[in-house]
């Protein structure tokens, strides 16, 4: 599937930078626009309400000054994440807001929606949506969205439990609009191993909660410096849907990560734990590439690196002697 040109045009990697809640804010998004990343943030992160789309008229204002001030550079587009559940109190205010200001790029979580993709696609933009499996992948087409973002096992967040190439083959199969990965992708030779295997874009979070850009707080950068994959907790506990959370922040919060009570699977809501924790402002989240986060740059610095990476990894590729491949 080949990217609409008003992103295949403008970045200068093949990244979209997933929305983090809390953590994600206009700043983020800004400065990864700027470097050629498609930058995102959930709508939820920027309160009240009424900020919102103050919020959306500020990003698309810094990103045509930067435009202007440097016509030689990938500025890339820019994506918001709505949560379409039905718990969302606010998501026929957002979407009114997205659709005023022309947002080019939705993602929508916890439920596609076939009216939220006519009204985007009403005003020319378009619609990925998060799957986890295949069942979901199956009714995100029917609703007629434009994308897939493969959320596998690895990703922090809402991650699903099928290891990233597994989940992307049966999505393959079914489905040739545009189709994302996520999965412990931390670096650019991971985004070169998820183009090489089929997707047109990588989805990376977890690397740019440890960036100078990101609204988190310094505890939870240190834990994603000092942590490896093993420091990674799957559970539904504190959400009622499967999410992967940093072991450290479930045990500051009084609790055994190991020992979490029982909840029913399903039951989508922020629990207190009678220790008044919350996820995602208590209970941080990560996925299992923080093994090789080491430093906490600006986006600019990180993604010329990523670029730099990339660029190794296909030449890597591209230096296999033909009759090795043949011969393997």
């Amino acid at each position: 599937m080949a990217l609409p040109s008003f992103i295949q045009d403008h970045i200068a990697l093949p990244v979209l930078c997933a929305p983090m809640f809390i953590v994600s804010g206009p700043r983020l998004v800004v400065a990864q626009c700027q470097a050629g990343l498609i930058g995102s943030m959930p709508a939820l992160s920027v309160r009240p309400a009424e900020a919102f789309e103050p919020a959306l008229i500020e990003i698309r204002s810094a990103l045509d000054t930067f435009r202007a001030m440097h016509p030689e550079a990938r500025v890339a587009p820019f994506g918001i994440n709505l949560i379409s559940h039905a718990s969302n109190q606010r998501l026929e205010h957002d979407l009114a807001a997205c659709e005023r200001q022309r947002v080019p790029l939705v993602i929508t979580s916890l439920g596609a929606s076939r009216a939220i993709v006519d009204r985007v696609h009403a005003y020319g933009g378009i619609v990925l949506h998060d799957v986890t499996n295949l069942r979901h992948a199956r009714k995100a087409i029917a609703e007629g969205v434009d994308g897939l973002i493969a959320v596998a096992a690895g990703a922090g967040g809402h991650a699903g439990a099928l290891h990233p190439f597994a989940l992307l083959s049966e999505i393959r199969e079914i489905f040739d609009g545009i189709l994302v990965l996520s999965g412990a992708i931390s670096d650019g030779r991971g985004v070169a191993a998820a183009l090489a295997f089929g997707a047109d874009l990588a989805y990376m979070g977890t690397r740019f909660i440890a960036t100078q850009e990101a609204d988190a707080a310094p505890a939870y950068q240190q834990m994603i410096l000092e942590g490896t994959a093993q420091d990674i907790c799957r559970t539904h506990y504190f959400t009622g849907v499967p999410g992967s959370y940093l072991r450290p922040s479930i045990v500051a919060a009084g609790l055994d990560p190991d020992d979490l009570p029982e909840r029913q699977l399903g039951s989508l809501q922020v629990t207190d734990a009678g220790s008044k924790a919350r996820a995602w402002k208590d209970i941080w989240s990560a996925g299992q590439g923080i093994g090789t986060i080491h430093d906490l740059p600006p986006v600019e610095m990180l993604a010329r690196r990523m670029r730099q990476e990339f660029e190794e990894a296909r030449h890597r590729l591209a230096a296999i002697p033909v009759a090795t491949l043949l011969t393997a």
